[in-house]
């Protein structure tokens, strides 16, 4: 199951690269995936149809308990089936239809399938909710595309709010019904449900959830909106699979909660009510997309009710229907994308007589809409049948015969939109858009036709249709009357003549609408008005709000958090009065001296009027730490704070290029406010070091450092701080890194959507007329970079010094971070130390000397780097070990002798490539350029515009 997982989240991160090599072949390459899936879960069939499970599990964090657990039965197998073999149909079918960004298309679809597959598989809550949200941005990005209208950025953020806050409340109910049942593994709660306590409290936030994504009233105006999404994208997430998944969250649930007292009637009553009103809503629809969205939202509505109700026939019916609607309806949407793409026009006002004009189409889609209607012998039939039973006999349901009234008026609504799409679309004679219409080619239409076929031999061959949907039902007990078998033919029933009444009522409507015309159909209150409103409103609560508590002042923001934080954990550890301990006030000789040295520095920052004064004394308050580190014994943490504090400085210099020298002198700061910001200042001191000690002195456990001084020598290594980086605590370091290529880029994508600013001072301050000449002034300009400085900004003895530095201080990186298994050092430092090198390089050379110096992008290096520590992190589970596990290779070379080789190593190259990567993504920001047409660090060209900020 990992490797199913694994292979749709690997495809799809290479589709993009395939897709300018392969162009529209790559669609059949991305549907081998979910074809895969189909099959592998095919192979699987036999033992879980006879009542039986997979189940594989993968300790993530086993400290604390946590764990991907992954579980195969016969409900998350239909929707295995059900998510690839629409799958792989959609994908297909994109060959035809996609005509830009097809490779993100692609990557998305795909992306979107494994975390449908890894729903449907999690049987853990925790594991069932990520899989969840990862659907939700999938929608998002989908529905969005490439932003390019205001309607399609509206309907994914939509989508996006709607399914995400319902979903905060899901994760609450789970924590909830996790805590009531005493696991989080859905298997032992369906095994031992729950009762009492605050399951009714879970039972609610769950559902909220599950009616959110599968967009039940009154949280349903998100799917219609979301039909501005190309319609591959509708027939796969919003028809066959994603809104599935609130189906799917219910019906997993249904055998452990039904009894519980919020469930039955809240499903029953949402699920009912949808079904009713979207297909009402569907009438008066004249888009073929959004009557094919209302009638989604209300067949959701009625799988809700069937799933939901806790019976043995009404799961048969529900599975039966869950089957029936993914043929069905996928095959109904990409109808309507053949059609928009072949007349240009969605609207039914507008097409008459396509049935001539597209005669394939037409038979196809019929038979999808038949099956839809409930004809036999399709298998939407058998469903109507099977749910007609469970309700007119169910005597487990509550006031059984109103629901049943209720649910064939939804089922005469369902036939009529069904005739009125068919009558829409392809009746009359030609005209108009459909006389200019180009028939479609034959793969266009054959995702359709086997869709459409499928609902007929599901039907057709009803015995397989009863093995796959009983294996789910035989959960539930059988009930008072003989267990319910799916068939085409029971006799002459009350229950056939139920279905018989709904057609003849379903096309008597239709009749009626069409000639009457849309206006008849009396219009019901408009959700999607009432959501605009709501999140206008709340746009304009927050412009108050903002417009109130935002001055625009950092010294007033800043004050404000110091002054919260001294103020509730501060009042906490005030309340608590623990003891401070009684710690030695140094331990060294020199830290004395260096503490002086911090709080000169620290009072003289203060006091500082001009900016680069001011960092370079915050510099010095650096470095005196570090010589604090050095002196308790930590030269690891002293040479990386060093380190860090270099670089700092550096690239803060290069942003004040672009700022004022002076400080700004407060013209309009208080006494008042000044006073205020002295206290907060030092009362966060004051709290800080009381809370440092108070941690100190209430520590009831031996420290950690024991245990990894006699674990080091296992991974081979003789420097505790780089094995804790590289080995012990690597998952922390993987995050770490993880968060700076992050930052890194959007410091980049900050600093280049603003613009760049001038090189000119800002507030009318000037540079000198005439720079100082110096001795070393270069006479003849020739090496690269030459024309991105002045001549009296140049020194030859500088930039020769630092060429031939330059080597050195590469190897000395190199040596850190080979040598940090044994001796100060590691990855993080050498990368450091390298990055401090490309520093001292552009520095003297600018960006063209820097892009000669290196000529692979920036963004290539950091990338790399994460991706091998990702690779190496990952590597051991292929070896069945633990990810993150490392191993010591012992070699014997014929020259070298024995080399012992720990895998980390390989771990601590990747973060050394990624600092230097990040370092040189810095550079290529906040530098300033005054050359032309030159090569540069990130691999962009340089420009003579460039002396306005611009990068080409």
């Amino acid at each position: 199951m990992l490797l199913v997982l694994a292979a749709h989240a690997g495809v799809a991160v290479a589709i993009p690269w395939w897709q300018r090599r392969l162009g529209r072949a790559v669609w059949a390459l991305a549907a081998v995936v979910p074809l895969a899936t189909v099959v592998w879960a095919a192979t699987r069939a036999p033992r879980v149809m006879d009542g039986g499970e997979y189940r594989t599990s993968f300790s993530w964090v086993p400290s604390l308990g946590l764990a991907v657990d992954l579980r195969l039965d016969a409900l998350s197998l239909l929707m295995l089936w059900i998510v690839g073999a629409v799958g792989v149909l959609v994908l297909l079918y994109c060959r035809y239809y996609v005509e830009r960004n097809a490779g993100r298309q692609a990557a998305l679809l795909l992306a979107f399938a494994g975390a449908m597959v890894g729903l449907v598989l999690a049987d853990n809550l925790f594991v069932l909710y990520v899989f969840w949200e990862l659907t939700t941005v999938a929608s998002f990005l989908l529905i969005a595309g490439s932003g390019e209208t205001a309607e399609k950025r509206r309907a994914a953020r939509q989508a996006l709010l709607v399914n995400a806050v319902a979903g905060l409340a899901m994760l609450l109910g789970f924590i909830v019904l996790g805590q009531a049942a005493g696991t989080y593994r859905i298997s032992e709660i369906l095994a031992d449900p729950p009762r009492g306590g605050a399951l009714p409290v879970a039972v609610v936030l769950v559902l909220i959830g599950a009616f959110a994504k599968s967009a039940q009233m009154p949280l349903h105006g998100w799917l219609p909106a979301a039909m501005a999404a190309p319609t591959p994208v509708s027939a796969y997430l919003h028809a066959a699979a994603m809104v599935k998944a609130g189906v799917y969250l219910v019906a997993r649930l249904a055998p452990a909660l039904a009894e519980v007292a919020p469930w039955r009637p809240m499903v029953l009553a949402v699920g009912l009510t949808t079904m009713v009103l979207a297909a009402w809503r569907a009438l008066r629809a004249t888009d073929l997309k959004l009557l094919l969205a209302y009638g989604t939202v209300s067949e959701l509505g009625l799988l809700i009710t069937l799933l939901g109700a806790g019976t043995r026939t009404a799961a048969i019916a529900g599975t039966a229907m869950l089957l029936a609607h993914a043929a069905f309806k996928a095959a109904l949407f990409l109808s309507v994308g053949v059609i928009d793409h072949s007349t240009g026009t969605r609207d039914l006002r507008e097409l008459s007589g396509l049935g001539r004009r597209m005669p394939a189409l037409w038979a196809f889609t019929t038979l999808a809409a038949a099956s839809m209607a409930g004809l036999p012998p399709f298998v939407g039939f058998l469903g109507k049948e099977a749910y007609f039973e469970a309700f007119l006999h169910g005597t487990e349901l509550p006031v059984h015969g109103p629901l049943t009234a209720v649910l064939w008026l939804g089922a005469a609504l369902t036939v009529a939109y069904a005739a009125r799409f068919l009558h829409g679309a392809f009746g009359g004679r030609p005209g108009g858009a459909v006389e200019r219409a180009e028939r479609p080619a034959p793969g266009f239409v054959a995702p359709v036709a086997v869709l459409a076929v499928a609902g007929l031999v599901l039907g057709a061959v009803y015995p397989v249709t009863a093995a796959i949907t009983t294996a789910y039902a035989d959960v539930y007990p059988p009930g008072a009357h003989e267990p319910y078998k799916v068939s085409l033919w029971h006799g002459f029933t009350p229950v056939l003549g139920m279905s018989a009444l709904s057609l003849a009522l379903g096309v008597g409507v239709h009749l009626l609408v069409w000639r009457r015309g849309t206006r008849s159909v009396p219009r019901l209150p408009d959700v999607q008005r009432v959501f605009d409103r709501a999140v206008s409103a709340l746009d304009r609560f927050a412009v108050a709000v903002t417009r109130r508590t935002q001055a625009g002042s950092l010294p007033l923001y800043l004050t404000v958090l110091l002054t919260t934080v001294v103020l509730v954990p501060g009042t906490a550890l005030v309340l608590d009065m623990p003891s401070l301990g009684s710690p030695d006030l140094w331990w060294s000789p020199y830290e004395p001296f260096l503490a002086v040295v911090v709080l000169a520095a620290a009072v003289a920052v203060v006091r500082a009027r001009h900016r680069l004064t001011g960092i370079l004394l915050s510099g010095a308050v650096g470095y005196a730490v570090a010589g604090v580190f050095l002196a308790r014994g930590a030269p690891d943490l002293a040479l990386t704070q060093f380190l860090v504090e270099t670089m700092t400085l550096v690239v803060v210099a290069l942003v004040l290029r672009r700022m004022p020298a002076r400080l700004s002198p407060g013209r309009t700061t208080t006494a008042r406010a000044r006073s205020l910001r002295i206290v907060a200042a030092c009362a966060v001191g004051v709290l800080v070091t009381c809370f440092a000690l108070a941690a100190s002195a209430a520590r009831s456990t031996e420290p950690l450092a024991g245990e990894y001084t006699e674990r080091t020598p296992e991974t081979g290594a003789y420097n505790i701080v780089n094995a804790i980086v590289v080995e012990f605590r690597a998952l922390d370091t993987m995050g770490e890194i993880s968060v700076l290529m992050v930052a890194a880029v959007g410091v980049v994508s900050l600093v280049r959507v603003g613009g760049r600013g001038r090189d000119e001072a800002p507030d009318g301050e000037t540079g000198d007329a005439s720079p100082t000449v110096h001795w070393d002034e270069p006479v003849r300009t020739w090496l690269p970079g030459a024309g991105e400085r002045p001549g009296g900004e140049r020194s030859v003895l500088l930039e020769v010094a630092t060429r031939l530095l330059f080597p050195s201080i590469l190897v000395f990186s190199l040596f850190l971070l080979f040598s940090g298994h044994y001796t100060p050092g590691g990855g993080f430092s050498g990368g450091l130390v390298a990055g401090q090198a490309f520093v001292l390089r552009y520095l003297v050379g600018g960006r063209a000397d820097l892009g000669t110096a290196v000529r692979v992008p920036a963004g290539a290096v950091a990338g790399a780097g994460l991706l091998l520590a990702a690779v190496v992190a990952l590597s051991p589970l292929a070896l069945g070990g633990a990810p993150l596990e490392s191993a010591v290779v012992t070699l014997h070379p014929p020259v070298l002798g024995t080399v012992k080789l720990a895998t980390s190593l390989f771990f601590d190259i990747g973060v050394y490539l990624l600092v230097v990567g990040v370092t040189l993504k810095l550079l290529s920001a906040v530098g300033v350029t005054l050359g032309q047409g030159r090569p540069t660090a990130d691999g962009t060209t340089t420009t003579t515009d460039e002396r306005e900020g611009g990068t080409r």
